[in-house]
């Protein structure tokens, strides 16, 4: 039986924004705690390592964590990497239908962690609502016996924190595959309107903004959702990148449209390789807990960027014991800014997103359900 105090205590800390909670040293020892189990039972880790320069021994006296080595996410497609805790574990993919994909495995205190992230970064903003019941619309892929998609996966355990009264799917399971039900969408707002609950919508923001098209195309009336809606949203635009609308432009036909606050139109940043979750605050910057670290790689040479200089965007997290992902960069480009630029009042740095680097686009399951969009 394996045992990580340290990386269990950082996980466990209940104030996901406040570094003063943290006790000194907690973030460093644990992520050595990680380093040193890779290295002793993951098959490939201490190799990769003393490839990059480093022995299981300077993990102990590491407090910069942007030198060790990173694997890329999307490496991950290519093989899987597993612990013996990963050899039993839960597995969960990134890709809707066809294409690459990434296979993750979580054991069991790997995902109790991220999902005690989610919980507390939920208690924060003031979304666990245990004694009010809603309805969900799901802009993902309604379940299909033995699914593994991390989204859905994800959009499900969301549904936790506010009882359910009735869940709508948008993209709908024909038995060969799955389809986007504009039609069905609309009719689940018009009547959620009616009965008067609060609504939670997460998912793909590609599919509700199709959404708002189609009841201004065919004419449906602005819609009132009941007050404490929320949309939170995740996974990006992928292959309707070229149809992205801008954050803010979004949320103001939601208001407009459906009747939830801006400020109540959230973003969420996470991957299948890295569900340590990155959500918007009041004011819509993606601040980071103190659960991880970010930084900010130079494309080129991987040498970690400035405050506002652009590059690939890269964590840092000892959450992970079932497979090495405790190091992982992204292909996305991104931005890192002080704590002290957002007036929400969150004193953690932040990023904001830029897009894909990749000059071909790896496969993700927001690239699936937007090439779904584009056959309606």
């Amino acid at each position: 039986m394996f045992h990580f105090p340290h990386s269990d205590a950082l996980c466990a800390l209940t104030q996901p924004y406040c570094a003063q909670s943290m006790p000194a040293g907690l973030f460093d020892q644990a992520m050595a705690e990680i380093c040193r189990f890779h290295c002793d039972h993951t098959p490939g880790y201490e190799h990769w390592l003393n490839a990059n320069g480093l022995t299981v021994a300077d993990v102990d006296s590491l407090d910069d964590w942007s030198q060790l080595p990173p694997v890329f996410a999307s490496f991950f497609k290519q093989q899987q990497l597993l612990s013996p805790t990963g050899a039993d574990a839960l597995e969960l993919t990134s890709s809707g239908t066809s294409g690459q994909k990434s296979r993750m495995r979580y054991d069991k205190r790997s995902l109790g962690a991220a999902q005690f992230m989610v919980e507390r970064i939920f208690n924060h903003y003031g979304w666990d609502n245990p004694q009010t019941p809603c309805n969900y619309l799901l802009l993902s892929y309604e379940p299909e016996s033995g699914s593994r998609l991390g989204t859905s996966f994800t959009d499900q355990f969301l549904c936790r924190f506010a009882p359910v009264n009735r869940v709508a799917y948008a993209l709908r399971h024909t038995g060969g595959g799955h389809e986007f039900d504009g039609f069905g969408v609309i009719a689940a707002l018009q009547s959620f309107a009616d009965e008067g609950l609060p609504v939670r919508i997460f998912g793909f923001p590609a599919v509700l903004w199709q959404t708002l098209q189609r009841m201004r195309a065919t004419g449906a009336a602005d819609l009132q959702l009941a007050e404490g809606s929320l949309a939170l949203f995740g996974g990006g635009w992928k292959t309707h990148a070229a149809q992205e609308i801008p954050r803010q432009q979004l949320y103001e036909r939601i208001h407009r449209q459906l009747g939830i606050k801006m400020s109540r139109c959230r973003d969420g940043y996470g991957a299948v390789e890295h569900p340590v979750p990155y959500l918007e605050c009041a004011h819509h910057r993606f601040h980071v807990p103190v659960y991880s670290k970010v930084f900010v790689r130079n494309p080129s040479d991987f040498t970690v960027q400035p405050y506002g200089r652009q590059g690939l965007l890269s964590f840092v997290s000892p959450y992970i014991s079932s497979s090495p992902a405790h190091a992982v960069v992204m292909s996305d480009l991104a931005t890192l800014h002080p704590g002290t630029s957002c007036s929400c009042g969150l004193a953690t740095d932040w990023f904001e997103l830029h897009g894909r680097a990749a000059t071909t686009a790896g496969r993700s399951c927001a690239m699936a359900a937007s090439e779904l969009l584009g056959k309606h």
